[in-house]
């Protein structure tokens, strides 16, 4: 999925930013008016002037001295931009001058990942630009004089967001197509023998791997494109993880690793589990790797026509079922699959399934209504009091963050800006996640949260 490059508008109240929103949005959309801090949420839309398409977001202003309650959402809607765009634009007021409140700002920008533009508002002639050199003591450059209210100069602003974003989507475009080539990575492991190369087969209708039941027979992470149903894919053969300590070879050691970061670049993990056998801690710990790397995940129930054979279908699965709820519950936002590849059996649903947690991966929630779901969840079952402080964790606001590299299986993480994120207790972080899975179920994609603390402390320092 292709992400729009986000342009963010920052600066303290009433510089102007809501004028330039609207003025690069090409509508009025943003509320502008001459009381400080009529700005109080971010609000976004399609960038309109710019030939590249991308998202401009206004916030709200930073260091507001308002007196209803507002200076703290404001100041964490700005952070939100910060830590989400691609471009910050920093607006300042040149007819006002610097102030104490532009120089916090400034310090906090020169720290920030994205590029920042400095953007002098207010400057209706060019007779007046030299006047306001003293901005340049910002360390961001003499930055560019505008008058947003006037439409002074906003071509030249434009053609400054064109060379920041337009290589951008360029590089996502170029990784789309290599993306689209390639198909959905699938790296299928497991533990030794579980029947990985026989599913590979299985699926390709062809003996390409070696199929052995000596335990590690495949040594190395062999691609293998393949198309099903109009859609590619690359199977990643991976050798079987062992314990280390149990790794009797150098060769093993460094097939071991050539796995690992098979399921590091693979878009989707396809967990093969020897069903006949039982899930044994090895299959846990590799449950446990595809966790730790976020990686979207399926698990695969092989051998499935030797477990309970002569029991009837339905109760097999659903003591299967049980087995694996009990023994990898760590992994339950993985769907499963019961095949026997040895038989060929339903192997062609390891690729329809794959299909099903692609598509459902791209319906995203937008930011409102991820914040309703969020803000219900603590409204239904309030997190308790700290033991030691006495303090209740508060929720100020959510925003979802796309920042990887191009993926055909997208895993958003969920950033929740709270009051101190030392509050967030593990209990509390799964009740969340069982929350948004009810509201936004996408079986296979893992649920990943970055908690930061936004404390008043912080907005005391960004007054200064």
């Amino acid at each position: 999925m292709s992400r729009m490059p986000t342009v963010a508008i920052v600066g303290r109240p009433n510089v102007g930013k809501s004028a330039l929103f609207n003025r690069l949005a090409g509508r009025k959309i943003a509320i502008v008016h001459d009381q400080p801090g009529v700005t109080r949420d971010r609000i976004s839309a399609p960038c309109k002037a710019t030939t590249t398409a991308c998202t401009i977001i206004d916030t709200g202003g930073i260091g507001a001295s308002l007196d209803d309650g507002f200076a703290d959402q404001v100041a964490i809607e700005a952070d939100i931009a910060m830590q989400t765009a691609d471009l910050i634009l920093f607006i300042v007021d040149a007819h006002e001058g610097l102030t104490p409140i532009d120089q916090a700002l400034a310090q906090k920008l020169r720290k920030a990942k994205p590029p920042v533009r400095l953007v002098l508002n207010k400057v209706d002639h060019e007779k007046h630009e030299n006047v306001f050199a003293d901005f340049a003591r910002l360390g961001l450059g003499a930055g560019i004089h505008v008058s947003a209210e006037h439409g002074r100069n906003v071509g030249a602003l434009v053609d400054v967001i064109e060379e920041v974003i337009a290589p951008l989507v360029a590089e996502t475009e170029a990784e789309a197509e290599v993306a689209e080539a390639v198909g959905i990575k699938l790296a299928i492991v497991g533990k030794p023998n579980a029947g990985k190369s026989s599913l590979i087969n299985a699926i390709l209708k062809d003996e390409r791997t070696i199929v052995s039941e000596i335990a590690g027979t495949t040594r190395d992470a062999v691609d293998l494109p393949y198309q099903f149903a109009g859609e590619n894919f690359t199977l990643i053969d991976t050798a079987g993880l062992r314990p280390r300590g149990k790794r009797d070879s150098s060769v093993e050691v460094f097939s071991a690793m050539r796995t690992e970061k098979a399921i590091r670049r693979s878009d989707l993990c396809v967990l093969v589990i020897d069903l006949a056998a039982g899930i044994s801690a090895m299959d846990r710990k590799i449950a446990q790797l595809i966790m730790e790397e976020k990686k979207p995940c399926l698990i695969v129930l092989n051998k499935f026509d030797l477990y309970h054979p002569d029991a009837p279908r339905g109760a097999r699965l659903e003591e299967a079922t049980e087995h694996v709820r009990r023994e990898l519950f760590f992994l339950a936002y993985a769907p499963f699959v019961a095949t026997s590849a040895k038989k060929g059996q339903a192997v062609d649903h390891v690729l329809k399934e794959a299909l099903k947690i692609r598509d459902k991966a791209q319906n995203l929630p937008g930011t409102g209504v991820l914040n309703r779901i969020l803000h219900q969840a603590f409204e239904m079952n309030p997190p308790g009091s700290d033991r030691k402080s006495g303090k209740r964790l508060k929720l100020y606001y959510a925003t979802t963050a796309l920042n990887e590299k191009y993926s055909v299986i997208p895993v958003p993480t969920l950033v929740l800006f709270v009051n101190d994120k030392k509050l967030m207790a593990t209990s509390y972080e799964q009740y969340l996640t069982n929350r948004y899975r009810e509201k936004h179920p996408a079986p296979g994609i893992p649920v990943v949260f970055s908690v930061r603390s936004r404390d008043r402390r912080d907005l005391k320092k960004d007054e200064r």
